[in-house]
């Protein structure tokens, strides 16, 4: 049975978008929902909930593809990554988004030192903030990493991360089960340890407004 979308765009805007949906926003959750509906129907609600949540989350509410900023100023440098910046260092490097990028992921995630340009090349890109070299290449846009932004890629890239444990190992189905809920520790499948209970806050909130009644 379809989802009942009239409903869910109504509580959604109500409860998650302060009342007001642009246009963007309903195209890109329509996307992921058209997703789940043609291909992902028949499993758990709370996972389509925590992937609408984790969305939400990684793009500023915009629902759409975006692009990791990296604008930091010196203090912040300072603060986010203390051991990759000396205060010297962070001080030479603010404002720098590439020479920031190349820096904080070099040597990491597949990526190359900090001269190989891969830290940029291989920045947060999508729905989900994929990054570095070796998380590219599972989803085969290592050679052309823009395609992270596409509208249709973004969204299986989020899917298969989330429902194959493509990410970090852990997958959707380690904690949603007919007998599992945990909407906390779900954060393990994209960043362990990184606003879980905001994100579980969330992904608790969109599953409210999933129904597939029409009357």
């Amino acid at each position: 049975m379809p989802m009942n979308r009239e409903f869910f765009f109504e509580e959604v805007r109500d409860n998650l978008f302060s009342g007001a949906l642009k246009q963007g926003q309903v195209n890109g959750m329509e996307a992921i929902l058209d997703e789940w509906d043609a291909n992902h129907f028949d499993k758990d609600d709370r996972w389509l909930a925590y992937m609408l949540a984790t969305a939400y989350h990684e793009t500023g509410r915009a629902m759409a593809p975006v692009e990791e900023n990296l604008n930091y100023s010196a203090a912040r440098l300072r603060v986010v990554f203390p051991s990759r910046f000396t205060a010297a260092q962070a001080a030479s490097y603010a404002g720098h988004r590439e020479r920031i990028a190349n820096r904080v992921y070099s040597n990491k995630l597949g990526n190359g030192d900090e001269a190989s340009g891969d830290g940029w090349k291989y920045r947060g890109r999508g729905l989900v903030q994929i990054t570095g070299k070796s998380n590219y290449a599972k989803f085969g846009v290592a050679d052309a990493p823009d395609d992270a932004m596409n509208d249709v890629k973004t969204v299986q890239i989020m899917f298969e991360g989330m429902i194959d444990g493509l990410f970090t190992g852990k997958e959707l189905s380690n904690y949603f089960s007919p007998t599992k809920e945990d909407w906390k520790n779900a954060r393990e499948i994209i960043l362990p340890g990184n606003l879980e209970d905001q994100v579980g806050k969330y992904g608790r909130a969109f599953y409210r407004c999933i129904s597939y009644t029409t009357g």
